[in-house]
């Protein structure tokens, strides 16, 4: 069974403003219809399964009764001889090894009396199930699901999360949650960035010293990643490894410094060394390498890295430089273009598929490869346009702290994209989201990939027209509580970390700080580290407990653009600004006495004090507005020193409420002209 929606009747059911307003949908499905009446659900809920059917799939409907019963508190005793209330039916069970690009379309039906969901294949069921999940809501006469009829498909076949644990490690519990959230979400791969210069993380069999030398001590066993992949798997996600070469291996040249273009010597802290692409000798250590992890990797595609080679080792060793003018080569571009040729067969022998990123563009590999962009939609158009598939990944990096709606804003076909012709468009398969780890621990992972990774969700799993940010941020807040009941820890590991920092469960007064800060952005915070990042370095500090986007000041910044819209005559949006500065304006007196007995948090005195000021410069602002009268010279000059003053980053936080109270600030100063 397929599905074929007219484009019409999609735009007509999925943008109607009754469907984005009463459905907390992420992604939001290609096509919904809302009917009249509602799903009770009971104890008595059950599910039925007709057509094709597996353990895997029974595993999955147990999983999906589970979180049912954790997200509505029901012990459900269904009824054996009651019709299913629940009635699934897929054509077809699942690939052993799931492949790019199965069909994952699915048809969910909800009246007021049962549920139908119909699909091709089980990947179609295992989403269907994540819509159901997502439409269940609390009324007056208990949980329920809203009749709606669904039709949906995913508009790109690859939507993918990197997760780097080659800075700090991850844990495998704390990686199987994040599958989970994946799954909610309908991303389909975790690209696990499992080699890096400050850790090799996989157990080989074969170069022992990878991981005894190059992990210092904490690396996954083989058996425990035939686990995780098993997991993943019955969730509907492919786990793509990748190993990056020839450069940022220093990992890999300490236990093995024969692959290596220099002479070392090479620390997991020092050093910056790239593999020998001259030497025959490095080949055979691959093809013994990548048989290896073919093997125990069952994905079809197989990611190689290939980013930000450092060309100096080559520069200095004069047979490396011999071997490039021998070989008719004009620069190290080209070396690494011979490298990964020579990379490319030995992963074809071993029937895997390469990916790498932009820099292993070149038109000497075949086009069979994945060109993975962190430059953007140019060179995502560029590979497409020489004949290569490609993800994109620009614009989705979580650990530059983007709000969502920047994110939510880059699609993988804008751009130099947008001009590519529908043959070349076709070989834009998705993108991927990536997490780094220079500054994630396994407390904080979490709340930097969520709930922001939804929203890329959805731009890879929705029709491109979605574009509402309000109501984006309205969805977003939804699914938030829903990825809790999963276990994951986006919200709640921060509350233990206040705890933490202060010594105390009474921290009111620092979530109200830290309600309203946000970590610098893009790659400031390496320039305030002012040095080499120390990986062993506890993560404990306010920058390291806030979210990446401060719900608190997004709503705040609506309430004064609404109420200086209406010309200062909305006193429900006063009213709700005046308790914020006010709850602002007082609140450094009370953190003042945790701020002190913190080494922790006295790097956070500065910031605390900014608060307070800005929180009584917008009140006196709401005065002279209220009032009608011009401000004193004095006072506008004071309080654009206090508003210039709380732009500066403190501790690595930025005091996001400060734009809007200068917005406060800046109207007075219209008024009295």
């Amino acid at each position: 069974m397929r599905i074929l929606i007219p484009t019409g009747l999609i735009l007509v059911f999925s943008f109607s403003g009754v469907a984005q307003s009463q459905l907390s949908l992420m992604p939001i499905p290609a096509s919904v219809q809302i009917g009249g009446g509602q799903l009770a659900i009971t104890q008595s809920f059950s599910v039925g399964v007709r057509g094709a059917s597996d353990p895997v799939l029974d595993s999955e409907i147990q999983r999906f009764q589970g979180q049912l019963s954790r997200q509505t508190g029901i012990p459900f005793r269904p009824q054996p001889s009651a019709a299913p209330t629940l009635q699934i039916h897929a054509d077809h069970g699942r690939e052993s090894v799931q492949k790019q690009g199965e069909d994952e379309s699915y048809e969910l039906t909800v009246s007021d009396s049962a549920a139908q969901l119909n699909a091709p294949t089980q990947l179609g069921i295992l989403h269907g199930l994540q819509t159901f999940l997502q439409l269940v809501q609390i009324t007056p006469n208990g949980f329920a699901v809203p009749a709606v009829t669904v039709w949906d498909q995913p508009r790109f076949p690859w939507r993918g999360l990197l997760i780097d644990v080659s800075r700090h490690f991850i844990p495998i519990d704390v990686l199987k949650r994040n599958v989970d959230g994946l799954a909610a979400v309908k991303m389909n791969v975790l690209h696990w960035h499992l080699s890096d210069d400050q850790g090799f993380r996989v157990e080989s069999k074969k170069f022992p010293r990878l991981q005894e030398m190059g992990s210092d001590g904490m690396y996954y066993t083989q058996g425990e990643i035939r686990d995780f992949i098993a997991y993943a798997h019955q969730r509907g996600v492919r786990i793509v490894p990748e190993f990056d070469m020839p450069g940022h291996s220093r990992s890999w040249v300490i236990g093995y410094p024969e692959l290596a273009s220099g002479t070392g010597p090479y620390t997991l802290e020092s050093g910056d060394p790239i593999m020998d692409p001259t030497r025959e000798a490095t080949y055979k250590f691959l093809d013994k390498f990548i048989g290896e992890m073919a093997k125990l990797f069952p994905d079809a595609y197989f990611h190689i890295g290939g980013d930000e080679v450092d060309g100096k080792e080559w520069d200095k060793n004069p047979k490396i430089q011999e071997f490039i003018h021998a070989h008719g080569m004009k620069s190290n571009q080209d070396l690494q273009a011979y490298f990964n040729q020579r990379l490319q067969k030995i992963l074809a022998k071993n029937h895997k598929i390469m990916v790498g990123w932009d820099e292993i563009l070149h038109p000497d590999l075949p086009k069979t490869i994945v060109v993975q962009s962190w430059r953007g939609q140019a060179s995502l158009a560029a590979a497409a346009k020489q004949g290569y598939s490609g993800l994109l990944s620009f614009g989705y990096y979580l650990d530059l702290m983007w709000p969502a709606a920047r994110h939510y804003a880059v699609d993988p076909m804008a751009d130099a994209a947008a001009t590519l012709t529908p043959e070349e468009k076709s070989r834009i398969l998705g993108g991927e989201s990536c997490q780094w780890a220079e500054w994630v621990t396994p407390e904080n992972i979490d709340s930097h990939i969520w709930p922001r990774n939804a929203v890329i969700a959805e731009r890879l799993w929705s029709p491109p027209e979605l574009k509402d940010a309000a109501s984006m941020y309205t969805r977003l807040n939804a699914v938030s509580l829903d990825l809790e009941w999963l276990g994951l820890t986006d919200r709640s590991a921060r509350q233990q970390m206040l705890y933490r920092m202060a010594g105390t469960t009474e921290v009111s007064a620092l979530r109200v700080l830290a309600d309203v800060v946000e970590p610098v952005k893009d790659y400031n915070r390496w320039d305030e580290s002012r040095g080499p990042i120390d990986f062993h370095a506890p993560l404990n500090r306010l920058i390291d407990a806030a979210y990446p986007e401060s719900d608190t000041a997004r709503q705040f910044a609506g309430l004064v653009q609404s109420f200086l819209q209406s010309g200062g005559k909305d006193p429900a949006a006063e009213a709700q600004i005046r308790t914020w500065l006010t709850t602002w304006r007082d609140n450094d007196a009370k953190l003042h006495p945790l701020l002190e007995q913190s080494s922790l948090l006295e790097e956070d005195a500065p910031i605390s004090q900014n608060l307070a000021m800005l929180g009584g410069a917008g009140l006196q602002a709401l005065e002279y507005l209220d009032k009608g009268q011009p401000e004193p010279d004095l006072w506008k000059t004071e309080q654009l020193a206090v508003i210039a003053q709380a732009k500066k980053p403190v501790a690595g936080l930025l005091l996001q409420v400060t734009a809007p109270v200068e917005q406060l600030v800046q109207a007075t100063v219209s008024q009295s002209k």
